[in-house]
């Protein structure tokens, strides 16, 4: 079926096609959040800590403490998505809204003032909880959305995913791999870092308005118009009791919770361990995205015999097994670049996938409860993931804290043999931990297998009149 013959009739299941310009200009958005989101998972504790000067123990009480305003700002931007109505419609205005106030809170963040301790403690919180709490989640959360907002299609959101996820690296390739050369090109200093920054969002915002003026809503499902309105707590329980929200929602969040740890320990690991805080880390970094990326771009090839979870479990497998080998040799840095682009060749499917996963959620959810719930899926979705970044950023600046790690202004503290110990414990286990739970919840995962008859059922109801 050619692009027109698809879009004259965008309420039949799963016809809309979409061109790659559309895929790409998709992408972009990505890209933009993780040039910013990058920098926030992996660089902005070593920024604080060694940079701004701030004690551990301030960063991981202002994470753990701001999950409690950006788990609930989720569920709440799900439901502003869902009554939201413009020209442009519902998911895709908050690009274009929010862009401006994303970028300039992002470099806020950096701008932390040399004060008093308290005085500190409540800049980095505000300017935190802006960028993160706020604007973030009301850019990704409709961002996310708006891919089941394009097409019904589970290969075109399959599509939509690979490609999100595949230029989502290059946004952190942007921020982190680069970051650390250019902070030592301008001085090495806190402005330094507002500088970069600066650049970087610069970058994130172009990409913002690329993926805003190419990315179309064009879904409308005639009987969603005259069913009654469903309510807050109905949809809460429709969506507490789709199973397979619960399942793409831990995957999701692993994927996190991975970037986020091995972001944020990496580089004290290349500074402490090796004794290298440069290129050590760009190298490792720059290695497992550029694997991801090409991980990413063999999934639709992959896709043409295998199913989402068959694809994705294997890669878990190949990670656990990756990990694992690190153990062998983990005072060896080229054994641990080996590892890492191992890892991320099994990570690379399911980071791909995830999100053709939570459209396929979605669909399942219409067809257990009869009602539709795309914003509310990405809006707990997106819940979820940040409550785990949060926490394992939390966990880990109170474990750091707690084995003797020293912060430094100049970042030229010595580290007692305790902090040492505790940056490898919690990159060896903590990485491996997680890939196993992901690996335990595909072996569970039955949707792909359930899809083809849900379609058709949906299909026969929609022709009816009912959802």
């Amino acid at each position: 079926m050619n692009q027109n013959a698809a879009t004259s009739n965008p309420s039949a299941v799963g016809e809309i096609r979409l061109s790659w310009w559309n895929r790409l200009a998709y992408g972009c958005g990505d890209t933009a959040c993780n040039i910013v989101c990058g920098m926030i998972n992996a660089l902005l504790t070593l920024f604080y800590t060694d940079y701004a000067g701030i004690p551990i123990a301030t960063v991981g009480i202002v994470m753990l403490v701001s999950r409690i305003f950006d788990g609930t700002s989720d569920v709440i931007m799900g439901v502003i998505v869902g009554k939201t109505k413009s020209k442009w419609g519902k998911a895709r205005p908050w690009l274009l809204w929010m862009a401006v106030p994303y970028v300039i809170c992002a470099v806020a963040m950096f701008t932390v003032p040399q004060t008093s301790e308290s005085l500190q403690f409540w800049y980095i919180f505000v300017t935190y909880n802006l960028c993160t709490t706020v604007c973030y989640t009301a850019i990704n959360v409709p961002y996310g959305t708006l891919s089941t907002m394009m097409t019904r299609s589970s290969h075109e959101r399959d599509l939509l995913s690979v490609v999100r996820m595949a230029m989502a690296p290059v946004g952190r390739l942007i921020a982190v791999t680069l970051t650390m050369p250019v902070v030592k090109l301008f001085g090495d200093t806190q402005m330094a870092w507002v500088k970069a920054m600066a650049m970087w969002c610069v970058i994130a915002f172009i990409m913002l308005i690329i993926c805003f003026v190419n990315c179309k809503e064009r879904v409308q499902i005639e009987a969603a118009k005259t069913v009654q309105k469903v309510g807050v707590m109905a949809n809460l329980k429709a969506l507490l009791g789709n199973k397979y929200f619960w399942a793409t929602l831990i995957l999701w969040t692993i994927t996190c919770i991975h970037q986020t740890l091995v972001g944020t320990v990496t580089p004290y690991y290349c500074k402490y361990i090796f004794g290298n805080d440069s290129w050590m880390y760009s190298a490792l970094y720059f290695g497992e995205s550029v694997t991801l990326i090409l991980g990413a771009m063999l999934c639709p090839i992959l896709l043409r015999r295998f199913g989402k979870r068959d694809i994705s479990l294997i890669g878990c497998i190949i990670a656990v097994v990756a990990q694992a080998a690190f153990f062998l040799n983990p005072y060896n840095y080229a054994w641990m670049l080996g590892t890492t682009i191992i890892r991320a060749l099994g990570q690379a499917p399911i980071t791909a996938i995830v999100f053709g996963m939570m459209g396929d959620v979605i669909e399942y959810g219409q067809w257990r409860s009869h009602i539709r719930q795309e914003s509310l899926v990405f809006g707990g979705g997106s819940l979820g993931f940040k409550l785990g970044v949060g926490l394992t950023s939390a966990l880990i600046s109170m474990l750091l804290e707690a084995s003797g790690y020293i912060s430094s202004a100049t970042g030229g503290a010595v580290q007692p043999d305790s902090a040492k110990a505790m940056i490898m414990h919690i990159y060896q286990y903590g990485t491996l931990l997680i890939w196993v739970i992901a690996a335990v919840v595909l072996l569970l995962y039955k949707l792909d297998k359930m899809y083809p008859q849900i379609m058709k059922d949906l299909a026969d109801r929609e022709a009816r009149g009912e959802m």
